[in-house]
């Protein structure tokens, strides 16, 4: 974890700590093991990640995304640029994820089961 975030971290954070975003609670700095996610809503299962230019067509990134993605979150990712310049979409966009449906997590779906005759001619 880093105690100095960087400026568009700081910029997020100020947008949604204390639930400033529509009454959703966001942490900071959360592990997800393997990872540290910047910020993320656990009720809506969603990150939030502000990312500088090293992460341009980062393959590092796209396998911490399809891991977090298996495990039930969504994950946005906003440029540093972006945060900065353009807050108020950026909010906007944050805003649309939060209050958008979310399907539940393969895991906590149970199959049909067969011995019990479930999924037969549904």
């Amino acid at each position: 974890m880093r105690a100095h975030p960087t400026e568009a971290e700081k910029h997020l954070w100020s947008l949604l700590r204390d639930r400033r975003l529509a009454a959703f609670k966001f942490r900071r700095q959360q592990v997800i093991e393997p990872y540290i996610v910047d910020f993320i809503c656990l009720e809506q299962r969603l990150i939030v990640e502000a990312d500088g230019s090293h992460h341009a067509d980062s393959e590092d990134d796209a396998r911490r995304d399809a891991f977090l993605r298996i495990q039930g979150f969504r994950v946005l990712r906003f440029w540093n640029n972006d945060i900065s310049l353009q807050r108020s979409a950026v909010a906007d966009a944050i805003f649309a994820e939060l209050t958008s449906p979310h399907p539940p997590v393969a895991s906590r779906r149970a199959p049909p089961s067969p011995a019990r005759g479930e999924g037969y001619g549904d």
